[in-house]
């Protein structure tokens, strides 16, 4: 098998692996804080040790805005997955560029093109058609949250841009150590837990967040940036899936409908980033 073979394959389970973030979250009988503080404590110590020698902390601008924005996103997206239905806390989440469209020119100068302003329209409609369902008032807050997710999201990848020189693993374990500040008070306050949560922790922090971070750094040196944009579409596919196997969990019609427009915008613009010449991406 190439090298390039066994990249697609790994990535593949890399898509698989965050996809079933959405089941463990549910699984997990610890309040949504909890959760993510004992999560992010696991992940940062792994990968802390797996990369070590390869870090660097330098407080850059750009670097705390990075380590914030992913911090962020980690919060929301538990918290999200806790209040909604799984599939509308990770297809919310995917509305992140557009927030990068509509920041990138004030923040890194990168012009938004007129068809990027289509995408975002599009991205907009599907997330209203999320908002169209009968949701409890946990619900809502729950949608509410995720599109706050996919803020997050963007100001994450605004500041690994502005930061693209230094190092982005470091930023990935410096956020997922300001999560675990903020979380563990919540997961001590309601120690003990049972067997399952804990068994639940593990796999979210040690291999749902940990090992695919490592296989995703890895494969991701190795495959086409179209390949790789393809194969992560599994994740948001795959996520509410699991979710309705595993927990009887389905999403509404309007919502399903809302994903399908908001990642086939995404998707679509992906892939025309990917095809578009290499000199022109720089007005992104």
């Amino acid at each position: 098998m190439s090298q390039r073979a066994r990249a697609a394959l790994l990535l593949a389970a890399t898509a698989l692996l965050w996809s079933t973030g959405g089941l463990a979250i549910k699984l997990v009988p610890a309040s949504p804080m909890a959760v993510t503080g004992g999560r992010s404590l696991l992940a940062a110590g792994l990968l802390a040790v797996l990369f070590r020698g390869r870090l660097d902390f330098r407080p850059s601008p750009a670097f705390l805005w990075a380590a914030c924005g992913y911090a962020g996103l980690l919060v929301t997206n538990v918290v999200a997955t806790k209040l909604t239905t799984a599939a509308n806390a990770i297809l919310l989440a995917y509305t992140a560029p557009v927030y990068v469209a509509l920041l990138a020119p004030a923040i890194l100068g990168e012009r938004t093109r007129p068809a990027d302003w289509a995408f975002v329209a599009a991205c907009l409609g599907g997330m209203a058609l999320f908002f169209l369902d009968q949701l409890s008032a946990q619900g809502l807050w729950g949608n509410l949250v995720a599109c706050g997710t996919g803020f997050c999201y963007a100001v994450f990848t605004l500041a690994m841009r502005a930061g693209r020189g230094g190092s982005p693993v470091s930023a990935v374990i410096a956020g997922h150590g300001l999560t675990a500040a903020l979380g563990l008070p919540f997961l001590l306050a309601e120690l003990p837990l049972s067997g399952t949560a804990w068994l639940g922790l593990g796999y979210l922090g040690l291999v749902q967040q940990g090992l695919s971070l490592v296989l995703y750094v890895w494969c991701i040196k190795r495959l086409p940036a179209l390949s790789a944009i393809c194969i992560m579409t599994l994740e948001p596919i795959f996520n509410p899936v699991f979710v309705a196997l595993g927990y009887g969990e389905l999403p509404g019609k309007w919502a399903a409908a809302g994903g399908i427009v908001v990642i086939g915008a995404a998707t679509l613009r992906a892939l025309r980033e990917a095809t578009r010449p290499q000199a022109d991406t720089t007005a992104a």
